[in-house]
């Protein structure tokens, strides 16, 4: 009778407005998440809206009705978050069903050009020489930036202050104007700085090398193995959606995504199309929250 119900309900499927709520007005999750509603309008012949709610829009989505008609599109906060903080009021797996990873942008390791040094091993070099005395900016804590600074510092074992910005654009002007190190930018949001030379890029942080960052080595490739940290940004439901409704919802923002000009609209934002099943997403959340928690227990990062 359960299955049978699913099956209706999926038959009827969307039969009103569907809501995809998302983070703040602007920025590249932003893009791909009205050029997502754009296509799941036309694909499911009902209006598809982008509702920019920020963190808040993750508590809306966790108490929405779980019938696909309120969606949330969102970036690693929605399960790293949890891991600082013992008082969320959601858990990622508990309370959404994954339903694509969308798309995914790796960070780059970037330097101001007056530091003295041109890859990552000659960077380990001086941070060991200087302790304490370089320093690297991010937005806030557990967000991509300073995760993946963080990360750096315990696989190599340097001491590296970190200065904390309100946003990540605000950490980006700092270092470009010398005030600051290093930091560890999404590819997309420096890639312009980088070919005037306002900017070094040493490495790009993904396992493997990225088109979006072409000629760069990996950290991997530059001395540093088995890192990697990317910002992927997931599509999800309200936990207990219709199996149904789940691989409908896939099917389709698969194929919107897999077609060349969604493709090079969002690789022109800094974005990687990743097009993933409901289950890949799922096994991705837990291994980065895995490997996450190990991390933030280790460097004390709790709030």
């Amino acid at each position: 009778m359960m299955v049978a119900a699913g099956a209706l309900h999926a038959q009827n499927f969307p039969n009103r407005l569907i809501r995809v709520v998302t983070t703040e007005v602007g920025g590249a999750s932003d893009l791909a998440t009205r050029i997502m509603a754009q296509a799941l309008s036309v694909n499911l012949g009902q209006s598809a809206i982008v509702e920019n709610r920020g963190i808040i829009g993750v508590e809306i989505v966790s108490q929405a009705t779980a019938d696909g008609h309120v969606l949330l599109h969102y970036t690693s906060p929605l399960w790293i978050i949890p891991l600082f903080r013992r008082n969320t009021v959601w858990e990622p797996l508990r309370d959404f069903a994954p339903v694509a990873i969308t798309v995914n942008t790796p960070n780059l390791l970037a330097v101001h050009p007056s530091l003295p040094v041109k890859t990552v091993p000659q960077l380990v070099a001086l941070a060991r020489a200087r302790p304490g005395e370089l320093n690297y900016g991010s937005s806030s804590t557990g967000a991509g930036n300073h995760l993946a600074a963080e990360l750096f510092k315990s696989m190599t074992g340097v001491k590296i202050e970190r200065i904390a910005f309100k946003g990540a654009g605000a950490a980006l002007n700092a270092l470009i104007g010398g005030q600051i190190d290093m930091i560890f930018p999404s590819a997309g949001s420096v890639a312009q700085h980088i070919r005037q030379g306002r900017l070094r890029a040493l490495a790009v942080t993904s396992l493997e090398p990225s088109a979006l960052a072409p000629g760069l080595p990996t950290m991997a490739q530059a001395g540093v193995p088995g890192y990697e940290s990317q910002s992927r940004t997931v599509l999800f439901a309200p936990a207990k959606t219709p199996p149904a409704v789940i691989a409908r919802l896939n099917s389709e923002v698969v194929r919107t995504l897999q077609q060349p000009e969604v493709r090079e609209r969002l690789f022109a934002a800094g974005l990687e199309v990743i097009a993933s099943s409901p289950s890949e997403a799922a096994a991705m959340i837990r291994s980065e929250m895995t490997r996450m928690a190990r991390l933030i227990e280790e460097a004390a990062l709790h709030e």
